[in-house]
């Protein structure tokens, strides 16, 4: 649930109420127009939901001291992924690449130097977001990163909600009462990264660290998430963070 100022734990709304409670609240026009949108509600079966997959990659892992450096978007629903839709930028960051950064994701100094500010592709970026539920792999990323960086750029931030597809791997392999009994044996946890947990669904090896290529396989990976764990029918609830 979401805590609204002045809201007590039983008060506390979900994500459509909050949602509403943005677009009242937020001066932007760009935020206003993202936050009036709203999402699904939460009883949706998520074969009716609108859907983006979203990645960012980054300099670093904190967003107080490292900037965005691309970011790629693959609108998409439970019957199709139309790759026509797709969205991929190089941005330039706000602080310096890393010697690691540049290695991990193979964005130099060069692509960067003529880039685009974020706030440049920010009303692109946030037409494709608004209405869909955006799908991430670990969403401790992709959400703290664009709030930190549209407060810096708009004096108000973004927070929306995902269908994080590392969190329902976790459900299975690390919390389950299985996982658990693999603990208790000093088995190794099994790896939820987005690579590994790909090869479980017999999905194709893809190379990583490219925003839009992980974007895609993060779709991918939640079509066989659904396919093999849930149904059509499940509620949007059921799975979004």
């Amino acid at each position: 649930m979401i805590r609204l100022p002045g809201a007590t734990r039983q008060q506390e709304p979900g994500w459509p109420e909050y949602l509403a409670d943005r677009a009242a609240r937020v001066k932007d026009t760009l935020l206003q127009d993202y936050f009036a949108a709203g999402c699904p509600d939460p009883a949706t079966p998520i074969g009716e939901v609108p859907l983006v997959a979203l990645d960012i990659e980054t300099t670093g892992l904190d967003p107080r001291r490292h900037a965005i450096v691309s970011v790629g978007v693959v609108p998409f629903t439970l019957a199709r992924i139309p790759l026509r839709e797709r969205r991929y930028w190089v941005l330039k960051p706000v602080r310096e690449l890393t010697e690691q950064s540049v290695i991990l994701h193979r964005i130099t100094h060069g692509e960067v130097a003529n880039a685009p500010d974020l706030a440049a592709i920010l009303p692109e970026l946030l037409g494709v977001l608004k209405g869909r539920v955006a799908v991430v792999h670990y969403r401790q990323i992709e959400r703290p990163f664009l709030d930190s960086a549209i407060q810096a750029r708009l004096g108000e931030g973004l927070r929306f909600p995902v269908i994080d597809t590392m969190s329902l791997e976790a459900r299975l392999h690390r919390q389950s009462p299985w996982a658990r009994f693999r603990r208790w044996l000093g088995r190794p946890p099994v790896s939820i990264r987005l690579h590994n947990s790909r090869a479980r669904y017999g999905l194709p090896a893809y190379q990583g660290h490219h925003a839009l290529v992980d974007a895609l396989a993060t779709a991918e990976l939640l079509h066989a998430q659904v396919a093999r764990h849930y149904s059509p029918d499940t509620p949007l609830g059921e799975l979004w963070n």
